[in-house]
Formats: C-alpha cells, sequence, structure tokens
C-alpha cells in the first residue's frame, strides 16, 4: 500500500517532525522494470527504427523552402543549398515533421500529467487500476517501460519517463544539434511511442477513478448532432479534451435534479468523457461544429478545458453576450484568475457582461457556479433579444451582395464552390447551401478572404437551418480497452487472416468531401467482416448518418472486438487502447513476453497483424503523433487528401524486392516476401483511391491461406467496385494457387499464365512455378518463438 505524503508527531517528543513521502509494504514489493529494452531513451530503439526507415524510405514535401529557424535566417534551402548552421532541405523536413509530432504527444502528456495529480489528490495514490477484464491492464506502458502499474500513484514514474523523453527530444531541434534527417525520423518515431504511452495513462485513470465503461462493448448509446439540443432550456456548453473540471458540474447537476432543466452538452473529447461518465450529457459533435455552434448563439455559457478550442473564442462569444470560464492553464485567453472569489461576486460580473470570461481553477467552484451560472445567462439573453444568425431579409441581402470574386473559394481549405451557392441561393435554390453545411469544417476562413465583408459561414448556418434541426444521430460511449476474453475468441482469426482486418478510423473532420465519408467508408468495411475501431471526432460522425430503417451504424452493429464490429474506444487518448489491441495479441494468442520488449512486439505486429489506422481528416499535431506511433509498432496509417501538409510520408517500394527481406525465427532463414505492408504513412487523393488501399494494408507475411484469399478477394472487389479495374499489382499476393478468390480462381489463373508468365497445370488448377518468394506458413504461431526478425541487410 502506498501513504501519501503527510506530517505526523509522535506523542511525547516536541519539536519533531517526520515527513513521510510513501511508504511500500513487504507484502509487495514493487516490480523492477523487465525486458530487454525496459524505458528506452532516444537512442534504444534505434535500430529497430532503421530498419523500418530503410523498407519504408521517408518521402518530403516542403510547404516552404526557407528555415526561419534563427537569426542567421531565413535561409535558402532550394536544390542542393545549405543553411547558415550547415542544415538541408531534408534534415529541416525531417525536423519539421518531428516538431510536429513532439507537440501532439506533448499535449496528450500534458493532459495525462494534468488528470493525474488532479486524480490522486482527489482519490489518492494507492487507487487501484480497473479497466475491465484484463491481466494486462496498460499493455503499451508494460511494453514500453517493462513494469506493470496496478494503482494510478503507479504511474507517476511513467510520466515522469514520458515528459524526461519529450524534453530530450525537444532539446534535439535547437541549433547546433541534430543534422541528419533520418535520425530526426527515429526521434519522430520516439515521439509517436511516447505519445501513446502517455495517451494510455490519460486513459486508464479516468476509467478508474471517474467508473467510465471498462472493456464493456455494449456500452450506452447516446445522442450526438446540432439538431439534439433543446434551446428552449439553458445551454450550458462544454468545449476542449479534459473532462476533469466538468465532472464536477455533472456531479452538481445530478445532486440538485439539473438534468431537465439544463442542457448540458459538449463538443470534441470531452463530449466524449462527459458521457462516459454520465450518458445524460449530449454530444454536439466534431472539431468542425465549434464555430459553427457558437455562432448560432444557442449556447449561453462556454466551459472551456484544454485542446482543439478556437484561439478566437472570446471575440466570438463577446458579440453574443456568451460568458466564458477556462478552466485549465493551457487556455487563459488573458482573463481574470478568479478562483480565489466568492462564487455570487463572479456570477454577477459575468451575467452583467462586465467581464466577457473568468479563469476558475477551483472546480468545487466550477461545479456549483456553471449551473447557477447559466440558468441565469438564459433569460438575460433572451430578454437582449440577442440573435446570432442573419434574418430572412438579411440573408437575402447578404446573398445578393455577393459578386461572384470567388475569393472565398479559394480561401477555403476545402476549395468549396461557395460563390455558386450564394448564386443560387438569391433564386431562392438553398440545397448547395445545405450541401456544404456537411463539407464546411468551420474554420471561418471564408469571412476573413471576402471583400464584401460578407459573414459566409454565417449565410451557409442561416440558409442549412432545416437540416440542422434534422442534424440526429447516435453514438455509442466510449468503451475503453479490449479485454482479454475478446482477444482470446477473436486473435487467432485476426492473426490467420480469417477475419480480414482492423481499420481503425480516427482523428480530426478536416475531411476532404464531408463527414459522410467516414460513415460510407465504415459501413463498406463492416459489411465486409472487417473490426472497424474509432475514437475522437471521427467516431462522432459516423454516428450522424442512417440507414433506410432510421439506424446508425452503432444502432446496427456490435460492439466487441469481433468481425464486423464497431468499437467506439472513446476520446482522443483512448486511441492507445487501439494499439494497446495489437499488443494483447501478441502476448496473450502468441504469448509473447511483451514487458519492455518493444522491438519484437512491434516485429510481430508488422508481420502478423492485419491493422491499418486511417487519419482521414487529420489536421491536429496529435492526429500526426499518433499515427507516428502507430508506425514504431509496424501498423500503417492512411491520411486524406490533406496528408501532405504534415510534410512527411514512408511509402515503400513494392518493386524493390531487396527491401522485403523478413528473417525466419526458426531456423535463421532469409526468405523474400511480398510487400505487406506495402506503405508505413501515405496519403490517398479521394475515397475510390482509398477503398482498395485499405484492403492492401491488412495483408501480412504471416497470414494463411485462407486468410490471405479473404483479403484478396475484398481487394479486388473494392478495387473494381471503386476504381472499375483490378488492381494491377494483385498477383504479388498470390503464393499458391490456395490464395486465389475461389469465384474468380479460374479466371485469375488465366491472367497469370497469360500476362504474367506463371506455368499452370490446368488439370489440377494449380500453379507450378509463379513467383521466386515463397514463405512457410503451415506452423501455428503459438508454437513457434515469432516469425520474423524485421526487415534484413
Amino acid at each position: 500500500m502506498v501513504i501519501k505524503k503527510g506530517k505526523f508527531t509522535i506523542e511525547g517528543l516536541e519539536n519533531v517532525q517526520i515527513n513521510i513521502d510513501k511508504v511500500i509494504s513487504s507484502d509487495k514489493e514493487k516490480e523492477e522494470p523487465q525486458g530487454p529494452t525496459p524505458a528506452p531513451d532516444i537512442h534504444e530503439l534505434r535500430d529497430w527504427d532503421m530498419r523500418l526507415l530503410k523498407r519504408y524510405e521517408p518521402v518530403y514535401s516542403p510547404i516552404c523552402d526557407l528555415c526561419c529557424y534563427c537569426t542567421y535566417g531565413k535561409c535558402d534551402l532550394t536544390g542542393n543549398k545549405e543553411g547558415a548552421c550547415g542544415i538541408n532541405q531534408e534534415a529541416h523536413q525531417a525536423r519539421e515533421a518531428m516538431l510536429r509530432t513532439l507537440t501532439g504527444a506533448s499535449a496528450h502528456a500534458g493532459h495525462g500529467r494534468h488528470l493525474l495529480n488532479h486524480l490522486i489528490e482527489r482519490f489518492g495514490a494507492d487507487h487501484p487500476i480497473d479497466v475491465g477484464p484484463s491481466n494486462i491492464k496498460a499493455p503499451v506502458t508494460q511494453t514500453v517501460l517493462g513494469i506493470k502499474p496496478e494503482t494510478i500513484g503507479d504511474f507517476v514514474p511513467v510520466l515522469d519517463y514520458v515528459e524526461e523523453q519529450i524534453t530530450q527530444l525537444l532539446a534535439t531541434t535547437h541549433i547546433g544539434q541534430e543534422g541528419s534527417a533520418i535520425d530526426f525520423e527515429s526521434k519522430a518515431l520516439h515521439a509517436g511511442m511516447v505519445d501513446h504511452v502517455g495517451m494510455e495513462v490519460s486513459d486508464i485513470i479516468q476509467i478508474s477513478c471517474l467508473d467510465m465503461p471498462k472493456s464493456q462493448a455494449d456500452a450506452p448509446l447516446v445522442d450526438v448532432g446540432m439538431g439534439i439540443i433543446d434551446s428552449t432550456k439553458p445551454v450550458l456548453l462544454c468545449i476542449g479534451h479534459n473532462v476533469a473540471a466538468v465532472t464536477y458540474i455533472m456531479d452538481y447537476m445530478d445532486e440538485h435534479d439539473l438534468f431537465d432543466k439544463i442542457e448540458l452538452a459538449a463538443i470534441c473529447c470531452t463530449a466524449h468523457d462527459m458521457t462516459r461518465v454520465n450518458p445524460k450529457a449530449k454530444v454536439v459533435g466534431s472539431l468542425s461544429k465549434q464555430l459553427k455552434y457558437i455562432r448560432s448563439g444557442i449556447p449561453d455559457l462556454i466551459i472551456v478545458d484544454e485542446q482543439c478550442i478556437r484561439a478566437d473564442m472570446m471575440r466570438e462569444t463577446s458579440k453574443l453576450h456568451i460568458p466564458v470560464i477556462a478552466t485549465n492553464d493551457k487556455v487563459m485567453y488573458g482573463l481574470p484568475d478568479r478562483s480565489k472569489d466568492d462564487i455570487d461576486d463572479i456570477i454577477r460580473d459575468l451575467a452583467s457582461g462586465d467581464q466577457p470570461g473568468v479563469l476558475l481553477f477551483d472546480y468545487d467552484k466550477v461545479g456549483e457556479l456553471a449551473p447557477k451560472l447559466v440558468m441565469k445567462m438564459a433569460p438575460i439573453r433572451k430578454e437582449k433579444g440577442i440573435t446570432a444568425l442573419p434574418s430572412d431579409d438579411e440573408f437575402k441581402k447578404l446573398a445578393s451582395s455577393c459578386t461572384q470574386c470567388g475569393a472565398c473559394v479559394i480561401g477555403c481549405p476545402q476549395g468549396l464552390e461557395i460563390d455558386k451557392a450564394m448564386e443560387a441561393a438569391v433564386e431562392g435554390n438553398l440545397t448547395l447551401f445545405e450541401e456544404l453545411h456537411d463539407k464546411c469544417i468551420g474554420c471561418g476562413r471564408c469571412d476573413v478572404e471576402c471583400p464584401k465583408k460578407i459573414p459566409v459561414l454565417d449565410v451557409i448556418e442561416k440558409a442549412s437551418q432545416k437540416v440542422i434541426r434534422e442534424e440526429k444521430g447516435k453514438l455509442r460511449t466510449g468503451r475503453g480497452q479490449v479485454g482479454d476474453p475478446e482477444i482470446r475468441e477473436e486473435g487467432v482469426n485476426l492473426v490467420l487472416g480469417t477475419t480480414p482486418g482492423v481499420v481503425a478510423i480516427i482523428g480530426c473532420p478536416n475531411y476532404p468531401d464531408g463527414s459522410r465519408d467516414v460513415y460510407e467508408i465504415a459501413e463498406e468495411m463492416l459489411q465486409r467482416s472487417y473490426i472497424v475501431v474509432t475514437s475522437g471526432c471521427s467516431a462522432m460522425d459516423i454516428g450522424m448518418f442512417k440507414d433506410d430503417e432510421g439506424k446508425t451504424l452503432y444502432e446496427r452493429f456490435g460492439g466487441g472486438f469481433l468481425k464486423g464490429n464497431l468499437l467506439n474506444t472513446g476520446s482522443c487518448v483512448s486511441n492507445a487502447h487501439i494499439t494497446a489491441t495489437t499488443i494483447k495479441v501478441a502476448a496473450i494468442f502468441a504469448r509473447r513476453d511483451i514487458s519492455g520488449n518493444f522491438e519484437e512486439i512491434a516485429d510481430y505486429i508488422m508481420n502478423r497483424i492485419g491493422a491499418v489506422g486511417l487519419a482521414w481528416g487529420g489536421s491536429t499535431q496529435k492526429a500526426l503523433s499518433i499515427g507516428t506511433g502507430c508506425n514504431r509498432l509496424g501498423i500503417p496509417v492512411v491520411l486524406g487528401p490533406h496528408g501532405p501538409k504534415y510534410r512527411r510520408a514512408y511509402p515503400g517500394k513494392a518493386y524493390d524486392k531487396d527491401k522485403w527481406n523478413i528473417l525466419d525465427a526458426r531456423d535463421g532463414s532469409v526468405h523474400n516476401v511480398e510487400p505487406a505492408p506495402e506503405h508505413l504513412l501515405i496519403s490517398a487523393e479521394n475515397k475510390a483511391e482509398l477503398m482498395p488501399l485499405l484492403a492492401k494494408l491488412c495483408f501480412r507475411p504471416g497470414d494463411n491461406n485462407l486468410g490471405r484469399m479473404i483479403k484478396l478477394t475484398h481487394y479486388i472487389e473494392l478495387s473494381e467496385k471503386y476504381l472499375g479495374v483490378l488492381p494491377d499489382d494483385w498477383h504479388i499476393y498470390v503464393r499458391s494457387e490456395a490464395d486465389l478468390p475461389l469465384a474468380k480462381r479460374e479466371e485469375l489463373l488465366k491472367i497469370l499464365e497469360e500476362e504474367h508468365g506463371w506455368k499452370i497445370d490446368w488439370d489440377r488448377k494449380k500453379i507450378l512455378e509463379g513467383p521466386a518468394r515463397k514463405v512457410d506458413i503451415s506452423f501455428q504461431p503459438t508454437n513457434v518463438p515469432r516469425l520474423c526478425k524485421g526487415a534484413v541487410e
């Protein structure tokens, strides 16, 4: 048992003080870190990174050819030029990618440290970890650090490690430090790895302390959408990613029976975690809804915490007399700290408008103040007659004033044809605007670009009121980890390939063609018996669309870790449970020792477990760090067409056979295998290109014949469905006739013979001679050490 810090006196002794930091009972000695690389420093997994980066050579897409890091510059790095410090373009772009990865990792680590300190203070360091039916409670932590946490206090040294690594990595970006692009890439992979540790800490401690669902496949369904909010009630809107302060609001509302009197809603990951604590809360939607919902004027009070919150919050809310309470020191907006002031005084100043917002770090006060203030603000704002969106007459005038100059289209990150929608609206046709509502990411750049000063976003939202009122969906509350029993049931199917793969749809809502894309992607893969896992903004958007019977995907498909099921793990930090699931497969199904054994586990995952991540709308640095952490574990990630703005990709070269050698650990023999997975980090231009790519990136060298046949069937069918052609590389994934889809076997054998020169025994429908590379996959993976040891020099 761990005793928290405290001061004690002993009777009979004067002026003696004994300070106790912690006491560890003799019956439970803390385990020393285990494994070959426990808590690795930057250089200790470098050999693994180099094997990855030799196969998946980084490719850069500079946004700018200048380096502006220091006062030597600006330095032109075009061609073979170097900066004044000696850095070249390749190394500079690798540094940029690493910095963005590091920024995302620090956001999650900072979130975790804030939560951990708060929850230890509230519940005690000896509060036990409870993630559901799992013996492996913290798979990522155990794999990276070689320790098995049992209490939330055990995570203190874990975050110490994460923070130390972030500091050491950040130091390498200073002028006169690292100059090698490949080593910057290794450091980026290290940052991605520690990001998954920080995320796992964050979610496990809040699951354990705040009674969130624990590996619960049938977690409750909750409402999601801008149309679900009853604006006749006071509306309290929370925005951000840290639910710590909001739990006090929910406790107060429960104690005073206020859930029927106040609409408690949220945007972004605080929405996920609110509903995980109390399903009575409502989810407005993803990051793209933030400015739209504020501009609607519906919220009567806004609570912000950290991450993904608009920098212009105070300017937007002040126009509409919506007070803001900031509860986290990462977002303070220049507001006064009123944490020590009387609640009634704060309410008076905010309700009167004397102050547009305050900082409030006392969560007990937040819990009481927010419900009281929102109930006071609602009638005040109604009495003032505050209107947000244009009236019908104003709308017509604004649409008519558009000169069709196209500045808004050029400024729009999505290139939306706003000018055509304006022209149609003048004629009374609002359908183009209604279509734009879903595709619009709510950034507001169109307002800034318009030379006529038309509030374009307001016009879009005014024209879309009908579809907004109907915007009502269902979201399955974040379930947390995948439990050990689920791994035991499904692991064999996943490793052998008879479950075609895991598709993890994560990331932000910066979609190329609207949020319906992620719904359709998920539906397609679910109907093909892939396991679809989701989280964050994507999880919300998937729940916004319904079939002909009015059911969402969460209502149509189960939430367990089984083929054809849809799992929502929860908020952004719950992404760690997705990588943790692949680690659990290695530990439970393949009986690998995961403790401090990152390289072997990553090697197993890359070669045996058909998993692929999709950040179709990735926009934040966190999305990049999450994806990069997946990459170090050998899990490929696909980005949308905005992906090149991250400046770096890890494509494979399928034509270079020397890059696809693996070592069989049973006998030391080297095999040349098919390029699987072909890429580690790649962008797709559109959904048609994406769909067969997802299927292809689930191929693994360890697939058995039945598994490869199933995967090849989906790859071919998706290519024919979305691109109208057979994929041009399907044949390189055929190792024997048993790999060929049954329905097309004869047709494909004929193509192999006529177009690729293979020898076929037509009497037995058997391949006599085909590809030079062959891998013996007849063994059972539980009975051998492991398939391979990465790419061989």
